[in-house]
């Protein structure tokens, strides 16, 4: 049987809208001028934090999996909009820096083409924007400069 999601959202005035699925919120807003401040992610900041959050913690745990010594996941991720509206992406680039001693590139890359299955927001996302991805691997006696020894996907 299918799963049905639910989220309640409430609009509190100019564009802010405050979201919950019961015990959680999540507050969006956009600025009304160029500038202006916000009280929240904008709902396509949210988007790609969405994105970020779906793959980084699939690869995280493909990774552990292939017992790979991973000592932590983070994902940065851009999308690049069009200047018209719907002001939808047009491209995102999804940049993972996977950190710990020894951790084979292979595994890394298989971890993230595994994402595109493993993951529903890219498998979402992707047949209508381009998602590019790219990753570095950095040990712990790296991590403050984060060199790059990447693999482009």
């Amino acid at each position: 049987m299918p799963t049905e999601l639910r989220i309640h959202a409430v609009h509190e005035g100019g564009l802010r809208m405050r979201a919950t699925n019961g015990p959680y919120t999540v507050t969006t807003d956009y600025p009304v001028a160029p500038g202006a401040p916000v009280a929240g992610f904008t709902p396509m900041e949210l988007l790609l934090a969405s994105l970020a959050a779906c793959t980084g913690s699939v690869v995280a745990s493909l990774l552990r999996r292939q017992h790979q010594p991973v000592a932590g996941v983070e994902v940065e991720a851009r999308g690049q909009r069009r200047d018209e509206h719907p002001t939808v992406f047009t491209t995102i680039a999804l940049e993972f820096v996977v950190r710990g001693a020894g951790i084979d590139p292979a595994a890394v890359g298989r971890a993230i083409a595994h994402a595109d299955r493993l993951c529903p927001v890219l498998a979402m996302i992707k047949p209508g924007t381009p998602v590019t991805t790219s990753y570095r691997i950095v040990t712990a006696a790296e991590a403050t400069s984060l060199p790059s020894s990447s693999g482009e996907r």
